[in-house]
């Protein structure tokens, strides 16, 4: 196991949402980590909120395919196509490390409560490891090569399928250490191991809440192994089944991908549904049972069809733009759908209904991305609690500013805590008011002046009423300044807006401050104070592309306040956009010198992106898709490439890439099979990153071949001959050669020659018959009795040389009515002559493979 556990930096890990001091980074059941191919991220989707918490940043993993094992501990993650593997404490996300396994489908993590296993199937090695650090646990447990399987079942055990045997065996993990012990725990052990069919069959596992359910694809035999008695049943399927990774429940669910069946199995062998997914643009990926419904999904990603028991179909599951196939995964009374290929997912609930969820969310919580941890592995926190949606916080900056026989209670917004704040609750004065969420001011008016009030507000959502905060304490009076002039507002391009106004008249008190509120389409809220006549918002505290106009109050150094200004012009708020989401920079593999970019549409942040700038080898290229090609470089150049998205405001921040166009290829000549009359010429092909297509030539006659650049097969050679293979490799950048020479096989042939039925026919081929007889070889092409070499029993195998022309000969029916006047040297004696009549050649007795002597 020293290639999976040798220390690399392959994965680059950073938090992008959840800081080191936020307790609510514990993992919770009811969540699943997902994977976003293009962004380069996995996210983890609350099921309980169907909204992301937490985004992790894998960039070195960004376009490939990545699994992702997760327990409520721990998160591992494993690149496909570089074998990088990383792994997260969910405790902290504090604590990261990076390992590295052979890259490819093969290699796999399995991860239950704090127990892993990396399987690789193509060796048969299953190694135990410390999930915190990818740390070897005892020594890998060993099977025969190519195995399948490597999942744990819901008790904890670690199941493998040994196809070579038609057994499944069932692995314990080393016991866990207790906290400061010391030493490994032991080794795993091998629990049990049961026949489940035939040895050199296919299969398939899915893993159940206790043991497994094994489908011997070869037979449709499904077993179920566990503490329960081993049941066998044969299925009526339709083609090879397939199964999901795990199974939650009792009833699987089988599925034959080709033909689109499903079906659905219950402990006892019955079957329980059985259907065909209507449509035929695709096949299935596994169906999952859950919850007495099948959800099997196309494996182009584009729908998960959905169905009852008794086969009805329910309404199906989509996705616009999916990217490529989806991901089941049952966790915790939610089933979470992620399309990695999408910037979304979607949660299933218990009662079948579903929502949607976008994986690249910027309201996660925050706090600075956390440093990358190295040795030693730090001792282990105790897991916070699930976080639990709850009541809302207290708002905050609570202000009161009197009038004239009035008040104005403004406040900011109050934390929801998991759920969507309805309403505040404002009271005072012995009454109680409702404000709209979205409002966050309220003048209460019919007070009293010279006398003193205070207010409290709290904020409800459906888990109930949040803690009040009070006020300052105001007296109203009639002696309040005038209110401010119209103000004007202005957004700038660096995304803030600037309000200005005309100095309010104090009525002889001093003006000591200003409160500007912004109106929004349905709401209104305090944006900020000022001491002069101008506030400035800052880029992003108000939403770009929003609408917003602004009303200024004025408050003296009594805290009495002017009625509200009337309100501003409106504008919307801008900046520059965001970056270019998902640049990708690509070998075009069939023009020489070329590249081609793609990307995904950042925010325009309040202005339409006019256009995008690709920036490469000093030339800028305006474009107004999301795509450019652009050629003109050197054949294997490395092209590095910047993509702006240009509004308004300016220049976004550059995506960045690398590509390198199409390089020659090379050509390895591995190896030359020969027969006796052709040759298969093994090869490996560099494509210089773009499609190469390849020739065969053949020295002195023989014939070559085009067309893959792995094999290529010589065919009309001669045996017991010399030939040079040349191959000729070709991609948009040109051509290369390689050469090899080998000799082809010695061509034998059959001396035949079988008595007949009856009479003299009975003795013919005996070499005791006077006169002549079969198989007789001649130094001579003629029948002449003083040349004759010797004769041969049939069936003596002869070692052919070449053709000659010369008497006919007759076989009759003791060989197959045989005639020619074609006559073969063969290794006899020396070398010799047998007519072609009693030879029969290898390969179809074709004379054409032989040269003429």
């Amino acid at each position: 196991m020293g290639t999976v556990l040798a220390l690399t930096a392959g994965l680059g890990l950073t938090v992008l949402g959840l800081g080191k001091a936020d307790e609510a980074v514990a993992s919770f059941d009811a969540a699943s980590w997902v994977w976003s191919r293009v962004k380069g991220e996995v996210s983890r989707v609350n099921g309980v909120t169907a909204k992301i918490d937490t985004r992790v940043d894998v960039g070195q993993a960004r376009g490939h395919g990545l699994d992702v094992s997760q327990s409520d501990r721990f998160v591992i993650l494993r690149d496909v196509n570089t074998g990088a593997i990383g792994s997260m404490d969910l405790t902290d996300l504090q604590t990261f490390w990076n390992q590295q396994s052979s890259p490819g489908i093969g290699v796999s993590v399995a991860l239950h409560d704090e127990s892993a296993f990396i399987v690789d199937s193509v060796q048969g090695k299953v190694q135990q490891v410390d999930p915190a650090g990818l740390r070897a646990i005892g020594q890998p447990v060993s099977f025969p090569p190519g195995i399948t399987g490597g999942d744990f079942d819901g008790k904890g055990r670690l199941w493998i399928v040994v196809p070579s045997e038609g057994t499944v065996t069932a692995i314990n993990p080393a016991p866990k250490v207790a906290e400061g012990a010391g030493g490994q725990g032991g080794e795993p052990q091998r629990v049990r191991t049961e026949s489940v069919g035939g040895a050199s069959h296919d299969y398939q596992l899915t893993t159940l809440d206790s043991g497994v359910a094994v489908l011997d694809r070869t037979t449709n035999e499904l077993v179920r192994v566990g503490d329960s008695p081993t049941s066998r049943v044969t299925l009526p399927l339709t083609g090879p089944g397939t199964l999901p990774a795990h199974t939650d429940g009792s009833t699987v669910a089988v599925t034959v991908p080709e033909t689109r069946q499903v079906v659905g199995v219950d402990p006892e062998g019955n079957i329980k549904a059985k259907f065909t997914v209507p449509g035929n643009q695709s096949q299935l990926q596994p169906a999952v049972a859950w919850e007495g419904y099948f959800y099997a999904a196309d494996t182009d990603g584009g729908t998960v069809h959905v169905f009852d028991q008794s086969g009805q179909q329910q309404k199906p599951i989509t996705f616009d733009r999916p990217g490529g196939g989806l991901e089941l995964d049952v966790r915790e009374n939610y089933l979470f759908v992620n399309a990695p290929g999408s910037p979304l997912a979607q949660v299933v609930d218990n009662q079948h209904g579903v929502r949607p969820v976008d994986k690249y969310a910027d309201d996660v919580l925050g706090g600075d991305p956390p440093p990358v941890k190295t040795p030693p592995v730090p001792p282990r926190e105790k897991k916070p609690n699930k976080p639990v949606v709850s009541k809302p916080g207290a708002p905050r900056n609570v202000r009161a500013a009197a009038g004239n026989a009035e008040a104005r209670v403004s406040w900011q917004a109050a934390p929801d805590n998991g759920a969507e704040i309805t309403k505040y609750v404002v009271t005072g004065d012995n009454r109680t008011f409702d404000v709209g969420a979205d409002q966050r001011s309220l003048a209460v008016t019919g007070l009293t002046n010279g006398e003193t009030y205070t207010f409290e507000v709290h904020a409800v959502n459906a888990k109930g009423s949040g803690p009040d905060r009070e006020s300052n304490p105001v007296k109203p009076t009639a002696e309040v300044p005038d209110p401010p002039g119209t103000p004007s507002a202005e957004a700038k391009p660096d995304g803030s807006v600037a309000v200005t106004w005309p100095a309010a008249n104090g009525q002889g008190a001093e003006i000591e401050r200003y409160t500007v509120t912004a109106v929004s389409e349905g709401g209104s809220a305090p944006v900020g104070d000022a001491k002069e006549t101008s506030l400035t918002i800052g880029a992003g505290q108000l939403d770009y592309g929003k609408q917003y106009a602004f009303t200024v109050v004025a408050v003296n150094d009594r805290g009495a306040g002017s009625k509200a200004s009337e309100i501003s012009n409106s504008v919307v708020p801008f900046a520059k956009p965001g970056k270019p989401e998902g640049l990708e920079a690509t070998t075009v593999s069939d023009k020489a010198g070329t590249i081609r970019v793609t990307w995904a549409a950042p925010a325009d942040n309040g202005r339409a992106i006019s256009k995008y700038v690709v920036k490469a080898d000093g030339r800028n290229v305006d474009v107004d898709e999301t795509t450019a090609t652009l050629d003109g470089f050197g054949a294997g150049e490395s092209v590095p490439v910047q993509v702006v998205a240009v509004n308004e405001a300016g220049e976004s921040d550059p995506a960045t890439a690398t590509a390198r166009t199409v390089a020659k290829p090379t050509v390895t000549i591995t190896g030359v099979s020969p027969t006796f009359n052709s040759a298969t010429v093994g090869l490996s092909v560099d494509a210089g990153g773009g499609s190469a297509s390849c020739e065969l030539t053949v020295s002195d006659g023989g014939t070559g071949s085009e067309g893959s650049c792995s094999s290529l097969k010589a065919t009309k050679l001669k045996p017991s001959t010399g030939y040079t293979f040349t191959i000729t490799a070709k991609n948009a950048a040109g051509a290369v050669t390689g050469r090899s020479t080998a000799t082809t096989d010695d061509l034998y042939g059959t001396a035949t020659c079988v008595n007949g039925p009856s009479g003299d026919q009975k003795t013919y081929c005996d070499n005791n018959v006077s006169g002549r007889n079969g198989n007789e070889i001649f130094e001579v092409t003629q029948q002449d009795d003083d040349r004759q070499a010797g004769w041969v029993e049939n069936g003596t195998r002869l070692k052919a040389y070449c053709k000659k022309s010369g008497d006919k000969v007759d076989a009759w029916i003791y060989n197959d009515n045989k005639v020619s006047t074609w006559w073969i040297r063969v290794a006899y004696k020396g070398e010799n002559y047998i007519p072609w009549a009693w030879l029969n050649l290898d390969g179809g007795d074709d004379l054409d493979a032989l040269p003429t002597c």
